[in-house]
């Protein structure tokens, strides 16, 4: 700390569904090995991750938690505000979920983190959207499907099943999933929202890649 060195909060469930072919600590995985990516490359120190969060579509899917977004917000709030105590100079939050981007925009912009906090949210990188935009072959997707199966396949296939994965393109892209009423525009049996089948290792190397550009760009200009 006294050298320096940012410090990095890596935000990712480990209570969330991710179909049958993936753990439920999928955005844990994938967090952490960003962090630690970034870690090899720069002068930061990791803190321990975040494995609860605001994750609200998913509590049909046994085992899934969530928080309330005022409980995450505030909990982030204070964690960051514990980390800026300690003397680190600035915090970088790497958040690999959707639905927690608002409230931790929320937290970081709080006075007692505001200017000192930056987040960074793995999926909405440029240089991953263009990326996405080449090598994506589903229709459509979000959770489960094509993109964070290949990332896994990348960094963790170990806990990937392909022999597992499936397809379930919803009628909506907004809402609560449910795996109980077949007539929902957000039906999906798995869980999964997309088209697991078409995820490669290759293509999830392409993805990592980008998001880690993205990534230190975003570290470099703390």
């Amino acid at each position: 700390i006294s050298a320096g060195a940012a410090g990095v909060l890596p935000v990712g469930a480990a209570a969330k569904e991710h179909g049958l072919h993936l753990p439920m600590n999928t955005d844990q995985i994938q967090a952490e090995w960003f962090a630690g990516q970034l870690a090899e490359a720069e002068n930061v120190l990791i803190w321990p991750t975040v494995t609860y969060g605001y994750y609200p579509a998913f509590t049909e899917y046994a085992g899934s938690c969530t928080l309330s977004s005022g409980t995450f917000t505030k909990m982030i709030g204070d964690i960051l505000e514990s980390i800026l105590h300690s003397g680190i100079r600035h915090v970088l939050v790497i958040n690999t979920g959707i639905s927690t981007i608002s409230p931790l925009e929320q937290a970081i912009n709080g006075p007692a983190c505001k200017s000192r906090v930056s987040l960074f949210n793995a999926y909405s990188g440029r240089r991953f959207i263009q990326v996405q935009n080449k090598i994506q072959q589903q229709k459509n997707g979000g959770h489960a499907d094509e993109i964070e199966t290949s990332i896994m396949l990348a960094i963790a296939p170990e806990h990937v099943d392909m022999d597992l994965a499936g397809t379930c393109i919803t009628k909506s892209s907004r809402g609560i999933l449910t795996h109980r009423d077949p007539d929902s525009p957000r039906y999906s049996a798995s869980g999964v929202v997309g088209d697991a089948v078409l995820a490669t290792g290759e293509k999830g190397r392409q993805l990592c890649d980008a998001i880690l550009l993205d990534l230190v760009n975003t570290y470099r200009y703390l």
